[in-house]
């Protein structure tokens, strides 16, 4: 069941490139195959971090950051997080030994 959720957060990282950067993402399909879904990864964990910063006004930014932050820390430890795109970075970076 693990590969399965993995498999979709990976993907829910892919449609947050795509979505957010298309020149970037068609950019991706030019390297190969086998780092595509790694750089897919980190640019949704970049992404959703920028957004805080950027784009999250209305909200406490400082506290939402945090939470982000704490959480990241939280997947590495514990190899997993119910957030899809922590848990598609944390895997990255355990499987580059980052």
């Amino acid at each position: 069941m693990k590969q399965l959720y993995d498999s979709i957060s990976s993907e829910s990282s892919k449609i947050i490139t795509k979505k957010y950067s298309t020149s970037f993402s068609i950019a991706v399909n030019l390297l190969s195959s086998n780092i595509r879904e790694a750089i897919y990864n980190i640019y949704g964990f970049v992404r959703v971090a920028d957004e805080i910063v950027d784009s999250f006004q209305d909200y406490n930014q400082e506290e939402l950051f945090l939470e982000f932050e704490n959480d990241y820390y939280k997947s590495l430890k514990r190899k997993i997080s119910l957030n899809p795109i922590l848990n598609s970075f944390q895997k990255i970076v355990r499987d580059f030994e980052l």
